[in-house]
């Protein structure tokens, strides 16, 4: 079973190797760099529906961030291929 502990993990990973500041990523998903600050820090989790802007804009299938052990690719564009 998932826990909140392995989602935040997840997104804190995805946050950390993205190629744009907080503030880049906080001005595509429409919340402020401070709400991104602490879903990085992991004192925070997202709402599902900024979970999933924030997935969209980080370029990661949310599944991948919401399955425990599961065989999702990580990155959206990686299905299509």
């Amino acid at each position: 079973m998932i826990t909140l502990a392995q989602i935040r993990e997840r997104l804190i990973e995805e946050i950390r190797q993205s190629d744009m500041t907080q503030g880049e990523i906080a001005d595509k998903v429409g919340v402020k760099r401070q709400q991104i600050s602490a879903y990085a820090c992991g004192k925070k989790m997202p709402a599902p529906d900024t979970l999933a802007n924030l997935c969209k804009v980080l370029d990661v299938d949310a599944n991948y961030i919401l399955c425990q052990d599961c065989d999702f690719d990580k990155k959206q564009d990686e299905k299509d291929k």
